[in-house]
């Protein structure tokens, strides 16, 4: 078993260290917020005084933060991380940000003499939970099959995409075609509805169609329709509208430094940010169906 310092622990990162815990491993936790400190000491975890603390004797640094900046801030710079993790330690970081910033940490972290991987996850915070979560994997293919038996603690499905970076950019690509398929989601159900259809039938209906999409089946955005689904507990939970709207700003930035045209990404990026102004930047992005039914 490993020695693991795992930095971050929010609706994410806490139920990927209790996996990890659960699959034998030695964490050593830090996280800004004191509670999830003391939720992941209740499962297993020790609690390191600070980041510096928590990676001085680790094996593994798995790191799970909100943005570029954060990231960037926890391993570079005076006050970063990289001096003080171990020589030979293999750094991941599971964060979604700018393939820039992955980029620039792990060339960092390699002349360290320090292995990283950039392994963004998709699957949600049920996926984080049951341990089914998909990583997104950029770096070298060798430290990945060094990295994959603590990844697979955490869950199902592994892609090695590319190099350095290379996670970041397909984590954007997914999630940029998942912002879409919400909001149009949302919106053929609201027509549906609109029509006198019920909502939940019109749902099944769809979910074994050609309108089958991740958002018909597993988070719907019409409350009722799916139990467990954001939705139906007030949109509470789940995806953030403001990590949706981060992802789609980070896809138009990566669509920009390439020229690549993304037209239905930046207008669901315009929708997300409505949405966001319309006080439901904490509420999951299914939210975004409050656009066109407010009282679904």
């Amino acid at each position: 078993m490993s020695r693991i310092a795992f930095i971050g622990l929010g609706h994410m990162g806490g139920p990927m260290a209790a996996n990890l815990l659960k699959a034998g491993h030695e964490l050593l936790v830090f996280d800004l917020v004191a509670s999830a400190v003391e939720q992941a000491v209740g499962q297993g975890a020790k609690a390191a005084a600070n980041a510096t603390e928590a990676v001085a004797h680790a094996e593994i640094v798995i790191s799970m933060l909100p943005a570029s900046r954060h990231v960037e801030g926890l391993y570079l710079g005076e006050a970063g991380l990289l001096p003080h993790i171990p020589a030979g330690a293999l750094v991941i970081d599971c964060s979604t940000i700018a393939p820039a910033a992955a980029q620039k940490v792990a060339k960092a972290a390699t002349q360290r003499g320090l292995a990283m991987l950039d392994a963004p996850v998709s699957g949600g915070t049920a996926g984080a939970a049951a341990g089914t979560l998909t990583f997104i994997v950029g770096g070298d293919e060798h430290v990945l099959e060094r990295a994959r038996p603590i990844l697979a603690a955490m869950g199902k499905n592994i892609f090695h995409v590319g190099a350095s970076g290379a996670g970041q950019v397909a984590k954007l690509c997914n999630n940029m075609a998942l912002g879409v398929i919400m909001a149009v989601t949302g919106e053929a159900l609201a027509l549906g509805a609109a029509h006198g259809l019920d909502a939940k039938v019109l749902s099944q209906m769809m979910a074994v169609s050609t309108g089958r999409s991740w958002a018909t089946e597993v988070c719907n955005p019409w409350p009722g329709v799916l139990e467990n689904a954001p939705a139906s507990r007030g949109y509470a939970g789940g995806f953030g509208t403001d990590l949706m709207l981060k992802d789609l700003g980070l896809a138009a930035e990566a669509a920009m430094g390439v020229g690549a045209s993304i037209p239905l990404g930046e207008l669901a990026r315009n929708l997300y940010a409505l949405n966001s102004k319309a006080g439901r930047g904490g509420l999951d992005f299914s939210s975004v169906i409050k656009l066109v039914a407010p009282d679904p």
